[in-house]
């Protein structure tokens, strides 16, 4: 789902684009929903975050212990990230101390499922449940 600081319209073909293209995000939650088999889903889950120039995927695990509350802890992985100037994406990542940086291994692509075949190149097989 979209937070409301989102373009709700795809990026233009003509000028400066209004913000990540909804054909992207869906790209992004499904590879991110595809990450976990059903039957873990209650205890792990891959998620997308949406902001208005990046997308970032969280792992989420479910409390390991009752008495830590009902919250779900956020671990974020990486961040997509678009530039409307040049109309590309980008892998970022943090370090230790929470600190972004540019993935320099892999050159800045138009083509967001580029970045996700950087994470993980083997699509998911169907397991069945």
């Amino acid at each position: 789902m979209r937070r409301s600081t989102c373009s709700t319209t795809p990026p233009s073909t003509a000028g400066e684009p209004d913000g990540l293209a909804d054909l992207d995000i869906a790209r992004v939650q499904r590879w991110c929903a595809a990450r976990v088999p059903d039957h873990a889903r209650h205890q792990v889950r891959v998620e997308c975050q949406i902001a208005p120039r990046h997308l970032t995927i969280v792992e989420r695990h479910r409390p390991w212990r009752a008495d830590l509350g009902p919250e779900w802890t956020r671990f974020p992985i990486p961040s997509l990230r678009y530039s409307t100037a040049d109309q590309t994406w980008t892998l970022s990542w943090r370090d230790r101390n929470h600190r972004v940086h540019i993935y320099d291994q892999l050159a800045p692509s138009n083509q967001v499922e580029d970045i996700l075949n950087e994470l993980d190149p083997t699509p998911p097989t169907s397991s069945g449940g």
